[in-house]
């Protein structure tokens, strides 16, 4: 079962970077910067490391999901994982930034009723919810891939 365990060991990393971007690195960045467009910045660029990373992961866990047996919902949650974050980096990101280059400056400086700031608005909460997608899908697989050991393990 290695390939099980080198599943079982990306998806754990994924998850704990996951984990730890939005837990730890985001609520810091905008706690600690001076403007909350320096921490968007600086979240920006961690966020592309992370979907990459996710992409990448959730193919090769389908791969080698797929050689085994009782594959179906191991291969649909790592290509779930792949897809959210597809979506997020290739279809949502972009949209953000061309957003951000027609505000031009500061999100929070324009009004709330602002088509471009309500526009921005959602387009995080879509963000947010593929990475929310993709981690759920994670640990699906990484419950299924575990399974099996934890039953070879019982008495």
């Amino acid at each position: 079962m290695p390939s099980a365990l080198a599943g079982i060991v990306l998806l754990a990393a994924w998850l704990g970077a996951a984990l730890i971007v939005a837990a730890v690195v985001a609520p810091t960045a905008f706690a600690v910067l001076p403007t909350r467009t320096l921490a968007g910045a600086l979240v920006g660029r961690v966020l592309p490391a992370l979907f990459w990373s996710g992409m990448v992961i959730g193919l090769i866990v389908a791969v080698v999901s797929w050689t085994m047996p009782h594959r179906l919902w191991r291969v649909a949650g790592a290509v779930t994982l792949a897809g959210a974050c597809a979506a997020a980096q290739l279809v949502v990101a972009p949209r953000i930034q061309r957003v951000r280059e027609q505000i031009g400056g500061a999100v929070d400086a324009l009004d709330p009723s602002d088509p471009r700031r309500q526009a921005f608005g959602r387009l995080h909460g879509i963000s947010v919810a593929w990475m929310g997608v993709g981690a759920i899908a994670a640990l699906v697989v990484l419950i299924l891939l575990l399974r099996p050991l934890s039953a070879r393990s019982a008495p």
